[in-house]
């Protein structure tokens, strides 16, 4: 059972946690994270992009010209392939790339992602977050005492002050202990989160 180090906003230890060894303490399976992240990934794509087949473009409503004797290849339209103007054959057309992973490897991937967190010594547990209004400057003195400078910060809820107080902080994301996802817990340096999140993380994953 992994033992980590409670701070206050101060950046001092108040006291130690112990955290689940099935959601803390996991092997960290670095294939599935990566099927994760490319999950995830390929969900974002808007897949917007589109070129105009033949039915799409302009012209060839009559054939260009007889089909023999004038010694020129036979067509029947002006939109063929084979002309310019003409329609684009195979070209990409708006699609999903996004796709799924089943439920139990999702939730298996994010013990991983959160077990590799408490290995490289990245997860910083506070004892709580008081924040009642919105400031940057007190979320970035608080960061700095905890020596966190590119992180993702987990509270329990959304808590609008806490938000507000973060996004205008470069490399700093603010997320709900039910939004936690495997690309941003690996794409932040740390993972500051609550004690309170803590236990509704380890009673989700359990």
């Amino acid at each position: 059972m992994p033992t980590v180090p409670v701070y206050n906003i101060e950046g001092s230890q108040v006291g130690e946690i112990a955290l689940s060894d099935q959601v803390f303490g996991a092997k960290v399976n670095k294939a599935l994270l990566h099927e994760a992240v490319t999950m995830q990934l390929a969900s974002r794509r808007l897949g917007t992009v589109a070129v105009k087949n033949r039915s799409m473009v302009r012209g060839g409503g009559r054939k260009p010209w007889r089909q023999k004797g004038t010694g020129q290849a036979r067509h029947g339209s002006r939109r063929s392939p084979l002309w310019t103007g003409g329609g684009i054959i195979f070209g990409p057309m708006p699609r999903a790339y996004d796709y799924d992973l089943p439920k139990k490897a999702r939730r298996q991937a994010l013990r991983s992602a959160l077990s590799a967190k408490v290995e490289a010594g990245e997860l910083i547990v506070l004892d709580s977050l008081p924040i009642s209004e919105p400031k940057t400057k007190t979320m970035a003195g608080i960061l700095t005492s905890l020596k966190a400078k590119k992180a993702v910060i987990v509270t329990v809820e959304n808590e609008a002050a806490v938000n507000k107080s973060a996004r205008n902080i470069p490399g700093v994301l603010t997320l709900s202990s039910d939004g936690i996802n495997v690309y941003d817990l690996l794409a932040h340096d740390h993972l500051v989160i609550t004690k309170d999140a803590v236990s509704k993380i380890e009673e989700a994953l359990a």
